[in-house]
């Protein structure tokens, strides 16, 4: 009996795998056909890169031929037929990309991502970055028009392709959407994005009034600018009614405040090519895709290649056969916040010189992904918009107005297209002045040896005051009474040193008639770039390449023998000795394999959490424009023997110091061990290029597969890299690296991270994402021949 009882159950129990078995191969198989079923309507969507296709609307055939880095290279007859299919080619490799960034920067967002997005929206709608393009439309010659229309065109050749096909982009599918038709404003709206994306200044001023509501004179100007230490606070003229910047504020959409770049031009006296070498670098956020797409465009009238922001036509930044240019964020002054009285009888009137006067009321309603459409209004005074209300009520008869620069007409567009067909300094700076926001600092360098900067842009002239605080509307003692005028703007043609270079630090002496800015980067990469060139007599491609790349941390060099010697007047303990010997061998190089880096960056950063966190809450923190500038200033004063009062209410320098070791030692250890044997700055300092959609569950197994890698740098060495602290990501640094010699302008040497192609399945996706971490080049040529391209005809339909 017993023994049919194991026979039965060995039976059932081999039976059972054998379904089992074959449950596992049928979900296989299902599995597997799933996935060949989502491969194929993936792959649906990468773009056509060979053969033939029919576009509406150009006059004659265009060659488009994508080099081994998914570069395109267009050839046109004519620019109607190069625009449009420029405008085609990008939406071929970044559709989604394009239409997230006209819906963010337009308010847009609510209406496919649901009402998470809606704070941003209110805030993208109250600035009016759309209505700032509208108006600047209305300026353009019609040369520029037409250019924007037949890139519209393009696109939406392309997206009506696209949707017929069942071959959008597989995010559309994702967020349940499809995208609109394109228009010239789309293209404009994001060209105003930018502006708003390089700043202005206007979080600083709004920081400045926090301190003086809340701290003593003496503690709030221990954090103003370092040459900003006195002046009578404007706060004082408001009586008990103040407005609360913190609620105001708190869901403001802040840009990084680290968006700056590098750029340097060396003249043919010190070039080993006898001819003018021009290297480039802006720092933007990092994220996939790339920011920028890499182009060459070729008409009868221009050959130009260089990159541009998905979504508009032209080449801003790069090179054509006669002449190369670059940029740097300038970083002045643009914006003011204006303190504006409400009447409490009438709340859409504001006073100005002893009348109530009417605002403008502009209805904004807002859709919502599967909820009602949001009413909202945006209230505009003589100044600007109301920004201090978008969130809620936070000053019941007082509220700040924002006054920029980029709100107002402007032809950026006009003059990359007049920049294009450059042929010397002179056709390059007439081209300039149409450029008025972001102001930029632009270095260029000709084949006929002429090497130049020029710091471009409206840069405001105030009747009083210097932008360090918000200013009262009410009377016109603070207006605005002009602009620098434009043969007064800071520039150098030929310098007798043989280069130049910007890194986002102060462009002017203290001669210069003009206010520009009271916060300049922190000076360690210009000093540094300064130092490379000046040492050596002849330089090349390659000099210039590893100089994008370097590394050396002039502010550790600078603060490393001051911390240590401080810290030693405390009793340290043998962890503490052991971790400081380390920092004593330091070279001062950013390497990622070393350990010190590591200990001094995250020490600096608990430098600045011990003198400030205790008082002042994250959400203002974010508004503190040029806070490591203050925090630097803040020891330095304090090792010369003037301490302030942040640092006095803590102990002293050495106090200070010590806790923040401390506290560095033991963040360091939770996260990597006891052991600094085993410490290294790429382990919390790692290159990710983040996709927006990466942030939902799952999807970041799609679109960021490929783990980040560990790299060296850091915000202050040329080789930007900004990171998250928290979670060890780079996001900040090098959204493109440029480096040409002007002795063969056929050719140029380019690093676009993470990759060309915004489609995941694309081999040019990420396929830069080493190179930008190594510094390796390619190499992007001017010439028809391209090796071992793919080559795609566009002809008239």
């Amino acid at each position: 009996m017993e023994a049919a009882l194991k026979k039965q159950t060995a039976s059932r129990g081999k039976k059972a795998v054998k379904i089992l078995a074959g449950v596992v191969i049928v979900l296989l198989v299902v599995s597997a056909v799933l996935f060949g079923i989502a491969n194929a309507y993936i792959s649906k969507s990468l773009p056509q890169i060979e053969g033939t296709i029919q576009v509406a609307g150009l006059l004659e055939p265009v060659t488009v031929t994508r080099d081994a880095n998914g570069v395109p290279h267009i050839f046109a007859k004519n620019e109607h037929d190069l625009f449009a299919a420029q405008g085609y080619v990008t939406a071929q490799d970044r559709l989604f990309q394009m239409d997230l960034s006209r819906r963010q920067a337009s308010g847009e967002l609510s209406e496919v991502i649901g009402e998470k997005a809606v704070d941003r929206d209110k805030y993208f709608r109250t600035l009016g970055l759309r209505r700032a393009a509208t108006l600047s439309h209305e300026v353009y010659s019609q040369e520029a028009k037409d250019a924007l229309q037949w890139y519209a065109d393009g696109v939406n050749s392309y997206i009506r392709e696209a949707k017929e096909k069942g071959a959008l982009p597989v995010e559309f599918t994702l967020l349940g959407y499809e995208p609109k038709e394109w228009t010239p404003l789309d293209s404009l709206t994001i060209g105003k994005y930018m502006a708003y994306d390089l700043g202005g200044h206007w979080e600083g001023q709004a920081f400045r009034y926090y301190l003086l509501s809340h701290f003593s004179k003496e503690k709030a100007y221990d954090l103003f600018p370092s040459d900003e230490k006195g002046g009578p606070p404007i706060i004082a003229t408001l009586g008990e009614e103040k407005i609360d910047v913190e609620k105001s504020f708190a869901k403001a959409v802040v840009p990084p405040e680290f968006n700056g770049s590098n750029n340097w031009v060396v003249s043919g006296a010190k070039s080993a090519s006898g001819k003018p070498l021009l290297a480039d670098d802006p720092h933007l956020s990092l994220a996939t895709p790339a920011i920028w797409y890499q182009t060459h465009l070729n008409a009868p009238a221009v050959n130009v290649s260089g990159v541009i922001f998905a979504g508009i036509p032209g080449i801003i930044l790069g090179h054509n056969d006669s002449i190369a240019w670059g940029v740097t964020n300038t970083g002045p002054d643009v914006q003011d916040l204006y303190i504006e009285k409400r009447n409490p009888n009438a709340p859409n009137q504001f006073l100005y010189m002893d009348k109530w006067e009417d605002a403008q009321v502009i209805d904004e309603p807002i859709k919502v992904k599967d909820k009602e459409t949001i009413p909202y209004q945006v209230t505009i005074t003589r100044h600007g918009p109301i920004i201090s209300e978008f969130a809620e009520e936070s000053g019941k008869d007082t509220v700040f107005a924002l006054k920029w620069t980029a709100l107002e007409p402007s032809r950026e567009l006009e003059a990359v297209l007049n920049m294009n067909k450059a042929k010397n300094w002179t056709e390059f700076e007439k081209a300039l002045e149409d450029f008025h926001t972001p102001a930029q600092n632009f270095v260029f360098a000709a084949q006929d040896g002429t090497i130049a900067y020029k710091a471009n842009g409206k840069i405001p002239i105030r009747k009083n005051g210097d932008a360090l605080l918000p200013v009262p509307g009410w009377t016109e003692e603070h207006e605005w009474t002009g602009y620098i005028p434009y043969d007064q703007l800071p520039k150098t043609v030929n310098p007798s040193a043989g280069f130049i270079s910007s890194a986002n630090y102060k462009v002017t002496d203290n001669s210069y008639p003009y206010h520009i800015s009271n916060i300049w980067a922190q000076p360690y990469r210009q000093m540094r770039i300064q130092q490379v060139l000046a040492e050596k007599e002849k330089l090349t491609v390659e000099d210039m390449q590893k100089l994008q790349m370097d590394q050396v941390n002039l502010q550790a060099q600078e603060f490393v023998p001051i911390f240590l010697e401080q810290v030693k007047k405390e009793t340290l303990t043998d962890k503490e000795k052991e971790v400081l010997a380390l920092l004593e061998g330091w070279n001062f190089v950013d390497d990622k394999e070393l350990a010190a880096p590591l200990i001094f960056n995250k020490w600096m950063q608990q430098v600045g959490a011990a003198l400030l966190e205790e008082q002042i809450p994250d959400s203002m923190r974010s508004l503190f424009r040029g806070r490591a500038q203050v925090i630097d200033d803040l020891v330095r004063r304090a090792q010369a023997g003037k301490p302030g009062p942040w640092m006095e209410e803590k102990g002293g320098l050495s106090k200070v110091l010590h806790a923040s070791l401390k506290n560095s030692i033991a963040e360091i250890e939770t996260a990597w061990g006891k052991s600094s044997q085993a410490w290294k700055w790429g382990n919390a300092h790692q290159a990710s290029f983040v996709h927006p959609l990466s942030s939902v569950t799952g999807l970041n197994y799609l679109f960021n597969w490929a783990a980040p890698i560990p790299a060296g740098g850091s915000s202050v060495t040329v080789q930007a890299a900004g990171y998250n602290p928290k979670s060890g990501v780079i996001n900040h640094g090098a959204s493109w690296r440029f480096v040409v010699d002007t002795s063969d302008l056929t050719k140029a040497y380019h690093i676009v991270g993470p990759g060309q192609s915004g489609h995941f399945k694309s081999s040019w996706y990420d396929d830069q994402f080493r190179a930008w971490v190594e510094g390796t080049y390619h190499t992007t040529s001017l010439t028809e021949t391209i090796d071992n391209g793919h080559v795609l005809t566009l002809e008239p339909k």
